[in-house]
């Protein structure tokens, strides 16, 4: 399947038992309560249909009877219109406190199980979510994610134990008010029940409809969840540049949008319900005038056709209710495909079926004739081969765009080699375990991610069950000692959202600490120190020196003047390895590119320095 969320289909919103079988097992764990809850749905459906049939002996013997009426029980005599007169108020307060209890054990087991139905499939699209590869983020919106990984699953499952809940009290709300029509007239139920099913039957029409507005505003969705996210994170740049208006048109469009998808869908379904008003009133006008024939000539009682008419009244609440459900249960079922659809997500990086385990690099890292590509046809790294020594710290160095930063991607399989091989000590790197493959790799980067919560939790996360003396010394090794002593709650100080309160060079610490905490035998520094200003690259720097002292160690840097002591400098050049050796090598090739590379910046620091 491919990774773009965008080209969603919905294609099984109409396979409702294959839609019902894939979210069995997310009320599996509730099914009790969820059974419970639709068992209480039937007594409550069936309800109406008892209030409407008590309206018949109410009518025939208290307003329409005679005291001399009498029913014999037990051997004692009742007089019908005396005894029904007094029983019934009690009875109507009876049946109202029945059918509360009924509504609010209902209401309650809808929330809890609805609930707990959406959290657990929350919980398992977050862990799909985590185990996708790099490239789906590469090719998806943050805010088409979040759509699709919040929106769908919450409509699909929170609201699937309601509309069952409200189609089994419909359906049976409807099955008591016809037996009740059947029971007081079967003639008149013939006209009633026929014009009731020529209502309902347009919602047959919409379900395609409301698969292709329901899809259309998840996108509109997705863009608008992404333009906040952008406006929040870009609030700098949008200041800097007067972007207010451009950001406020684009959302503006949005809205717009999002209004004529969700008219258009209102003009189709809208309609609906004038048109079951007026073909249930024609239906009541034929019952009355045929009512009205059959009381005349003495086929039917008063109070029969009482009953049938508060029946018939009675029949269109579930009758345009049920129409309401089924649009429900469809829009329900159409973000139901849409979030099983993530779930066919596959991980294109796995790890195989018996991998390796590595525990650490004993020899070398090779690159034997690696072509890669992030688009079909379009090489990024082309026959490119390096060997690398354990140990040994090897720069990249080249023009943007040339493939620095896809080489040490593969490293960790961020991405997989199109051709050739990435081999640790002779064995192809996806041969090993992923996680214990990543286990032996650091990253610092230029702008290294901080998540919300404290200090102590960030560099944690580098080995969570380090001790407190190893945490001490990868705070010292990182140069972090003396800020955080400064800090009112020290190791415990919230680093807000993204790390923002912290500096540039203070994050770049953090994270070092956190990749010494990991102890990782490889270490990746990709531009890790291009953004400082030079008193924060001079203490950034001290810290990267404790961190790859006796590790194998990939350098990305921008100022060449960083890494003239890299044991060996790569200069890739159009996703080629154009030139290899030491600094002093390099600098001896009157038109190797690296030298050229390296005086041009020191003239332009030359330059800088004089104005």
């Amino acid at each position: 399947m491919e990774y773009k969320l965008k080209d969603t289909t919905s294609k099984d919103a109409f396979n409702y038992g294959y839609l019902l079988k894939r979210i069995y097992p997310y009320i599996k764990p509730v099914m009790g309560r969820a059974l419970l809850n639709l068992l209480i749905a039937i007594p409550l459906g069936l309800l109406d249909g008892v209030m409407a049939l008590a309206l018949k002996p109410y009518m025939d013997f208290v307003v329409n009877g005679t005291p001399d009426q009498t029913w014999s029980f037990l051997g004692k005599t009742i007089y019908i219109q005396t005894f029904l007169a007094a029983i019934i108020p009690f009875g109507i307060v009876a049946f109202a406190l029945f059918q509360g209890v009924l509504k609010y054990a209902s209401n309650y087991l809808t929330d809890w199980t609805g609930n707990k139905i959406s959290n657990s499939l929350k919980v398992a699209l977050f862990k799909k979510l985590t185990g996708l590869d790099p490239q789906f983020y590469d090719v998806n919106s943050s805010g088409l994610v979040l759509q699709r990984f919040l929106t769908d699953p919450e409509t699909a499952s929170k609201s699937i134990i309601e509309t069952l809940k409200s189609f089994i009290a419909n359906i049976f709300g409807l099955v008591g008010l016809v037996a009740v029509l059947l029971y007081t007239s079967w003639k008149l139920a013939i006209i009633g029940v026929t014009v009731m099913a020529i209502a309902i039957t347009p919602v047959v029409f919409i379900r395609k409809k409301i698969k292709k507005v329901s899809n259309a505003t998840m996108i509109v969705g997705g863009n608008m969840t992404t333009n906040f996210n952008e406006t929040f994170a870009g609030n700098k740049i949008i200041a800097a540049y007067n972007l207010q208006e451009m950001q406020n048109e684009k959302f503006e469009g949005q809205i717009h949008q999002q209004f004529d998808l969700a008219m258009s869908l209102s003009k189709r379904v809208g309609w609906m319900s004038p048109i079951m008003y007026s073909v249930c009133s024609i239906g009541i006008a034929l019952v009355m005038a045929y009512g009205n024939h059959l009381i005349l000539t003495g086929q039917l009682s008063a109070g029969s056709f009482a009953s049938f008419v508060t029946s018939l009244l009675l029949l269109y609440k579930p009758t345009k209710t049920l129409g309401n459900s089924l649009t429900s249960l469809q829009t329900t079922f159409v973000a139901m495909s849409r979030t099983f659809e993530l779930f066919d997500l596959v991980p294109q990086i796995t790890s195989p079926e018996k991998p390796y385990a590595m525990h650490n690099l004993e020899k070398t890292i090779e690159f034997k004739n690696v072509y890669f590509e992030y688009e079909k046809d379009k090489p990024v790294l082309k026959n490119f081969n390096l060997s690398v020594n354990k140990n040994e710290t090897i720069a990249l160095v080249g023009n943007s765009g040339g493939g620095k930063s896809t080489v040490v991607s593969l490293l960790p399989r961020f991405y997989d080699v199109t051709s050739g091989t990435v081999q640790f000590d002779g064995i192809d790197i996806r041969n090993f375990d992923l996680k214990s493959l990543r286990d032996n790799i650091s990253f610092v980067f230029q702008d290294n991610f901080l998540f919300s919560g404290t200090i102590k939790d960030n560099i944690m996360m580098g080995n969570e069950g380090a001790t407190e003396e190893e945490l001490e010394k990868a705070i010292e090794m990182a140069h972090l000692d003396e800020f955080i002593d400064a800090l009112k709650d020290g190791l415990d100080t919230i680093v807000g959202e993204r790390g923002t309160t912290l500096s540039g060079g203070q994050r770049q610490r953090v994270a070092i600490a956190r990749a010494i905490l990991k102890n990782a035998p490889i270490v990746i520094l990709d531009e890790a120190t291009s953004a400082l200003d030079n008193k924060s690259e001079a203490i950034v720097q001290r810290a990267l020196d404790n961190l790859i002292k006796d590790k194998t160690v990939f350098v990305i840097a921008h100022r060449l003047s960083t890494i003239k002591n890299a044991d060996r400098i790569a200069v890739i050049n159009d996703g080629e390895l154009a030139e290899l050796g030491s600094h002093d090598q390099l600098m001896m090739l009157p038109d190797g590119l690296y030298r050229k590379l390296y005086e041009m910046q020191f003239k332009n620091q030359q330059e800088t320095a004089a104005v």
